[in-house]
């Protein structure tokens, strides 16, 4: 059993003893304290919800819709939706909040409660440890019988969504339709199977065929979007002779590709060739975390604009963002955000973008792939014992690089000419991840195994 209280929200496996897993009474108490952290800051009383397509969502959303009507909070259920699509309701409902019921790339036993403030967005670590304490001290106030909150239902925001999409300046329906794609989803049995089917219709794409399209939550393969949980849509994409596969995760915010022979795009290439269409078009600075591949620096540069890396953690990207400005940014986990849409990771307008650019390049999508550089992220990890002082650690390996540029924002970022290793503590586990890049996959990897035998070292 885990239960993991982060910046992204309050996550984890269903079942077992309150404080172990997520279990109903730690539902109760966390939405509790959300909902009196919310009541402290405003008189709006209106909150969004909404769901993947988990086994546990239906029993998870009864509690928080119960908690927050307990505290007179009204409640308006879009049901099984999607982060991107809750984060759009937010603004457009006027709430004072909005709360998604999904862990996102976990496997089918975990759920999660990702918290949303009244821009749409997710909340700040400043206001994360605020809920947290109240949360502790369990210092909630219930309304008696007469204030009771109400609840609605309301199912328009998947049309709502679609059309913010099909309208937005830089998606070309006409060019899209014009190439006729042939596409296979994989959609992974959650609510990528009522959203990005009807999206494509309304792009003008007309031959679509899903994989894993009952939303039932029992997730066919592991969620995560990676290269070794897409063998069935690799296959299908090459059996069926499709244009391009899609992947997204279970709430849709995370999207990836297949090229038509079946090999990867690349998650990490998401967001590159999404940016360098819209740069194309709409020159501007880009911000992605600083685990994610230089492929979008070299973009940027090319396009004439800025590039800055955050910390990791879509808050950090979305803050980075609005500091520089940035045209477009996000994640090398294949999530894009459009800050003019929203400041929030949204696997639709990226399907949007992308098959624009795919459209106007006149190529295939492994041509596509092929005009952008080629990186290699070597990832690792290495387990710390406990009482290992990490911040000493890392201030030996600084010192040992003193010469190259180093980076502190978010762990220790160095950087070797076009190669780079980046090493940070997990928010989530007792490691320290080790991440490296290089145009060459033996030099990434060598650059990740010197840095761990330092670490191994100075340990």
């Amino acid at each position: 059993m885990a239960l993991i209280k982060s910046i992204s929200g309050i996550r984890g496996t269903i079942g077992g003893k309150p404080g172990e897993g997520l279990s109903p009474v730690d539902v109760v108490k966390f939405t509790a304290a959300y909902g009196t952290w919310l009541s402290r800051q405003t008189e709006n009383r209106k909150v969004v919800i909404g769901r993947d397509g988990r086994i546990s969502g239906e029993m998870v959303k009864n509690l928080v819709v119960s908690t927050l009507n307990g505290l007179g909070i009204d409640v308006v259920d879009l049901g099984l939706s999607t982060t991107p699509t809750v984060e759009i309701a937010v603004k457009m409902e006027n709430a004072a909040g909005g709360i998604i019921l999904t862990a996102s790339h976990n496997p089918k036993e975990w759920n999660a409660l990702k918290l949303l403030n009244a821009e749409g967005e997710f909340i700040s670590g400043e206001d994360g440890a605020l809920l947290l304490e109240i949360a502790e001290q369990e210092d909630f106030n219930f309304a008696d019988v007469n204030k009771l909150g109400s609840y609605t239902q309301d199912d328009s925001y998947l049309q709502k969504h679609i059309d913010l999409v099909v309208n937005y300046p830089l998606v070309d329906v006409d060019a899209i339709k014009e190439r006729n794609f042939s596409i296979v989803i994989d959609a992974v049995n959650s609510t990528g199977a009522i959203f990005v089917p009807p999206l494509l219709k309304a792009l003008g794409v007309e031959n679509v065929q899903v994989l894993f399209g009952e939303v039932t939550g029992k997730f066919a393969h592991n969620p995560e979007p990676l290269a070794e949980n897409l063998t069935a849509l690799s296959n299908e994409v090459n059996k069926s002779k499709a244009d391009l596969g899609i992947a997204v995760d279970p709430d849709v915010d995370r999207l990836c590709f297949v090229c038509e022979d079946g090999s990867m795009f690349g998650e990490e290439y998401t967001l590159v060739a999404v940016a360098d269409y819209v740069l194309g078009k709409r020159p501007g600075n880009t911000v992605s975390n600083m685990s994610s591949t230089q492929a979008l620096k070299d973009v940027t540069l090319k396009n004439g604009g800025q590039y800055t890396p955050s910390a990791v953690g879509e808050v950090n990207v979305v803050k980075k963002m609005k500091e520089t400005n940035a045209v477009i940014g996000g994640e090398g986990n294949g999530g894009i955000i459009v800050p003019d849409l929203h400041y929030g990771r949204d696997a639709l307008i990226g399907i949007g973008l992308f098959l624009s650019h795919l459209a106007h390049s006149k190529k295939s999508i492994k041509a596509l792939r092929n005009s952008y550089p080629d990186y290699f992220i070597s990832k690792n990890k290495i387990e710390l014992d406990k009482g290992v002082d990490v911040k000493t650690i890392f201030g030996k390996i600084k010192d040992k690089y003193k010469n190259q540029p180093l980076n502190t924002e978010d762990g220790l970022k160095i950087e070797f000419d076009k190669d780079w290793v980046h090493l940070r503590t997990s928010n989530t586990e007792p490691i320290i991840r080790i991440y490296a890049e290089s145009q060459n996959e033996t030099t990434a990897d060598n650059i990740a195994k010197r840095i761990m035998q330092d670490i191994k070292e100075f340990m």
